[in-house]
This record gives C-alpha cells, sequence and structure tokens, in this order.
C-alpha cells in the first residue's frame, strides 16, 4: 500500500508527493516568470520592425557611403572617405549647407513667435480660443496643398505683390520664386507659416501644466507679466524649447516639400534633402548621396550633443 498508518492511526502522505506549501510556491514562482516574460514577448514584433526597417538600412546606408555604387550595378568598389571629401569640396553640394541656414534662422522666428503668442494666450485674453483656432490651422494643412498655396501667393501679380500695390509699396515687387537673392527668404517664411502652430500648441501645454498657485503668488508679489514669463514660464518649460530646438535644427537641415514642390529646387533653392535625392536618383551617385545622409545624421547628433551640454535637462523647482 502506498498510504501507512501512523501511531495516532492518522494516514502519512505518499512518500513522493510534495506539500500543498510548496506546490503553491511553485505556482507563484511560475506566474512571476511568467509576468517577467510577457512584456518582452509584446516588444518582439515592434523590435523586430524597428531592426528590419531602422538599424539595417542604416548599417546598409554608412556601407554604400564608402562605395562608388551607382544603384543598379552588381559590383560596389570601396572608395573609403573619398564620397564624404566631395561633399565639403564640391561647390553645388556644400551650397545646401548655405540654404539650409535661411531654414535655421527661420526655425528661430517660428519658435520665437509660437513662444510669445502662447504665453500671450495662456494668460485671460478675449478670443484667445478663436486666436488658438487660428494659430494651429496651417498645422492641418497638408504640405503639398501649402506648397500650391503660397505658389499662388508669390507668383508675378498674385496675392503678395497685389497687397504690396495696394498699401503703395509696389517698388519692392519681386521674382519672389525666381530671384536667387529672395527665392530662399520667401521659401523659409512659408515654413514659419506652416509650423508656428505645432510649436505654439507644444510651448501652450507646457505653460498650462505649471501650477497656477505660482502666478497667484506672482500676482500678490506685484510682479509684471514679463517678470512671470522671466522666472515662472521659461524655467519651467525649459524641456520643451529644448526639445524644440533640437527639432528646429533637425526640420531645419531636413526641409524638403516646400522647396520640391514649389520651385524644384531651381534658382539656388536646393536643400539638403533635394540634393541627396538628386544626386542618387537622377545622378545614379547612390554611393555620395548615401554619404551626404549620413553627414546629415551626424550633424544632427552633434546639434543634440552639444545643446545638452549647454542646457542640461535638470529637474526644475519652481517652489
Amino acid at each position: 500500500m502506498s498510504q501507512v498508518t501512523g501511531t495516532t492511526g492518522g494516514i502519512l502522505p505518499r512518500s513522493g508527493a510534495r506539500p500543498a506549501s510548496t506546490r503553491r510556491r511553485a505556482r507563484t514562482r511560475k506566474a512571476t516568470r511568467n509576468r517577467r516574460i510577457t512584456p518582452y514577448l509584446f516588444l518582439l514584433v515592434p523590435l523586430a520592425f524597428l531592426v528590419t526597417f531602422t538599424y539595417v538600412p542604416a548599417v546598409n546606408l554608412i556601407w554604400y557611403s564608402v562605395t562608388d555604387w551607382d544603384g543598379i550595378d552588381q559590383t560596389k568598389n570601396v572608395v573609403g572617405l573619398e564620397n564624404y571629401i566631395e561633399i565639403f569640396t564640391r561647390p553645388e553640394i556644400f551650397r545646401v549647407f548655405l540654404v539650409s541656414l535661411y531654414y535655421i534662422a527661420a526655425s528661430f522666428l517660428q519658435m520665437g513667435l509660437a513662444l510669445y503668442f502662447a504665453t500671450v494666450l495662456s494668460f485671460s485674453t478675449r478670443f484667445r480660443n478663436l486666436f488658438k483656432g487660428i494659430l494651429f490651422f496651417p498645422t492641418l494643412i497638408n504640405g503639398v496643398a501649402i506648397g500650391l498655396m503660397f505658389l499662388f501667393f508669390f507668383q508675378p501679380g498674385g496675392t503678395l505683390d497685389s497687397v504690396l500695390k495696394l498699401v503703395g509699396a509696389e517698388q519692392i515687387t519681386t521674382q519672389w520664386l525666381g530671384n536667387p537673392d529672395v527665392v530662399n527668404a520667401s521659401l523659409a517664411s512659408t515654413s514659419v507659416w506652416r509650423y508656428t502652430g505645432l510649436n505654439f500648441v507644444l510651448f501652450l501645454g507646457a505653460i498650462q501644466s505649471i501650477p497656477a498657485q505660482l502666478y497667484e503668488a506672482a500676482d500678490l508679489d506685484g510682479a509684471s507679466k514679463f517678470q512671470q514669463f522671466r522666472y515662472i514660464i521659461a524655467p519651467g518649460i525649459k524641456r520643451i524649447i529644448s526639445l524644440s530646438f533640437i527639432l528646429a535644427i533637425s526640420g531645419s537641415l531636413a526641409v524638403f516639400e516646400i522647396p520640391f514642390i514649389m520651385t524644384g529646387g531651381a534658382n539656388g533653392s536646393s536643400t539638403f534633402v533635394i540634393e541627396t535625392i538628386r544626386r542618387a536618383f537622377t545622378f545614379r551617385e547612390v554611393g555620395l548621396a548615401s554619404a551626404m545622409a549620413v553627414v546629415l545624421l551626424i550633424i544632427v547628433l552633434i546639434v543634440t550633443f552639444v545643446q545638452r551640454r549647454l542646457v542640461p535637462d535638470d529637474e526644475v523647482n519652481l517652489t
């Protein structure tokens, strides 16, 4: 028999059976192990997509950048750093860096405008909901539609010229998209109109997250609106300003839609991305285009690093 009777008449458990407490502990350990593994199982698919469509192409891009591949030929001859040297020595390629300066200046302008309007509309202002909608509306419009709209706005005899003639300033009219001296300023101003609303929403949300008690205390102390901005708002949204700065620089270097639709990169308006695509698909210089893409990535990483060093992401205590 598998059971034996003790001295008191009780039945002793089978010699090979585990106590109930041991079985419960085993089930608990198994459940805990399953809970630890489950999140990683959910991450498998997105990580697979991330590696397949981001990191693998990035590695291939770096490999192509040191070759003379034309995008078609099966052979890829290694040329070392020759493509990178060409980027900074060929005038028609290096010139696109100067074009990016217009968009960098425009990005700082749009950040300033967005911060100003966000600060003003965060206080009690008449029709502030209307103004919020007006400022944010351009962000909802497709980039192609904006390009076509401003194409008519800047054309000779178009909306801008008509307004200038109406106010008696027709002497300053020019070929806004045909004059190499003003074409990049015209295109950059279009980007300001388009993206100010996005920065405005980011700044407004950050400002509204600041506790209202701080403003009440500042009012009691007699602080002006400018002092409230300087000592409460600016420190309180420093992280958002830093984020907007990084997005502005990277976006300025990667401008594509507006100049491509409105001018096609003509009249000296070719941007870094337009020139990269042209080198890859028009001139069949895929190796050179890959090197340009790598340079763009390195510039963005350097700007991000410098910004992090100059403006550390420290916790701000406003109290």
